[in-house]
């Protein structure tokens, strides 16, 4: 797996003597130095003399210095600037259960549990604050839809096969059959009895995973 992985990208400068301001991608964003020196689009390699996180002004914020890079001048230049590294950098053995590089889902082939047919394939993976989320996209459809990344809702993921198993109802994509009504099974009511307000169930979430 060597395709190139966005680690970070530059956003702005930090004093006068070179350092700049990342974004970075990473799930600890001091963690960004630690695989070792990154490139650019066009090939420029860069390498980390110190990189710290910051609060502000806002999560994944990482102020950096970078070797050759010394005045304000410079790290202007650089704004703007994404940073990557290839896949092999990434290790594997901290890896546990049911976690996954998001690098490694995207591209994922999606068919459903029941019968293997192609549902798309995972073309993002959003995290808008309340779990992770799979965005599949098809061919033979004009729009994308979402998919909660549950263990209900994604019960299986072969990366090296290069695809997961989605269980449609559980994803939302697929309405639980309803049985018909039998005309003898509706309850009469009289004009003198009050009508019973109807019930509603909350819905339970599925758990998170990684």
């Amino acid at each position: 797996m060597t395709r190139p992985i966005l680690l970070a990208r530059i956003t702005g400068v930090h004093g006068l003597r070179g350092a700049v301001r990342l974004k970075s991608f990473t799930e600890d964003p001091s963690a960004v130095a630690a695989y070792g020196p990154v490139f650019d689009t066009g090939g420029r390699r860069f390498e980390f003399v110190r990189a710290r996180a910051v609060k502000a002004p806002s999560a994944g914020s990482v102020i950096a210095e970078f070797e050759g890079v010394n005045d304000c001048a410079a790290a202007e230049a650089l704004i703007g600037t994404e940073l990557y590294i290839f896949r092999d950098a990434l290790p594997d053995a901290g890896l546990e259960k049911d976690e996954f590089y998001v690098a490694d889902l995207v591209g994922l082939q999606a068919v459903a549990e029941a019968d293997a047919r192609v549902l798309g394939y995972v073309s993002a993976v959003h995290d808008f604050g309340a779990g992770t989320i799979l965005e599949l996209t098809s061919a033979d459809t004009p729009t994308s839809v979402m998919v909660p990344f549950t263990r209900a809702s994604v019960p299986h993921v072969d990366i090296a096969g290069r695809r997961l198993s989605v269980s449609p109802r559980a994803a939302g994509l697929e309405e639980e059959p309803r049985e018909p009504q039998r005309p003898n099974e509706v309850p009469q009511v009289s004009q003198d009895e009050p009508v019973p307000a109807p019930r509603s169930r909350r819905r339970r979430k599925g758990r998170k995973t990684a």
